[in-house]
């Protein structure tokens, strides 16, 4: 029964893939876009995205599971309001975190080699890979801008793909009724 709700309102899905292909080929077209409006186009993005999540969980009624679809929604409101308000919070602190990450991997990495040197050949390239990974995050937190763009492209290549993905799921649904009724 929630399929059938959903294949009610196919066309959200399929606007909503539009926007992710959209806001995807934006990034990569404008590489030279700057963090703040990369958040902001994110912020708006997340926002009008849980919009239509939120639309179609009350348009498709008190079919079960309808509240994943409203929770989805009401997380990409307020993603969206929180990273229009406070942009270049979010920036930072999606690229800090990044950062924190690399730089504790890299350290494991190299306290493992380390540990490892008498157990394993070629432990060297555990720590090898354990600096690349601290360097990568102290970049990061050295030089945000950098590893902005970076985030821009993965942010980017994600966005399209998702948006493909929810385009073709949303022409699915709207082929479903006609199948339904060829089959009765």
């Amino acid at each position: 029964m929630f399929v059938e709700a959903l294949a009610r309102y196919w066309w959200l899905f399929v606007l909503r893939g539009a926007l992710a292909v959209t806001f995807g080929i934006l990034a990569f077209v404008w590489p030279g876009i700057t963090l703040a409006t990369l958040v902001i186009l994110f912020g708006a993005y997340a926002f009008v995205d849980g919009v239509f999540a939120a639309i179609g969980a009350i348009r498709g009624g008190r079919v079960e599971p309808w509240w994943v679809l409203a929770l989805e929604g009401l997380v990409g409101i307020g993603i969206g309001v929180i990273t229009l308000f406070a942009p270049g919070i979010t920036a930072l602190a999606l690229l800090f975190y990044i950062a924190i990450w690399a730089v504790a991997t890299g350290v494991l990495e190299i306290a493992a080699a380390i540990a490892l040197r008498r157990e394993i050949e070629n432990e060297w390239l555990l720590g090898l890979g354990g600096l690349a990974s601290l360097a990568f995050g102290v970049l990061l937190m050295v030089r945000p801008g950098a590893g902005a763009l970076a985030v821009l492209w993965l942010i980017g290549a994600y966005a399209i793909a998702f948006g493909v993905l929810l385009i073709l799921l949303g022409f699915k649904l709207h082929r479903r009724p006609a199948q339904a009724v060829a089959k009765a």
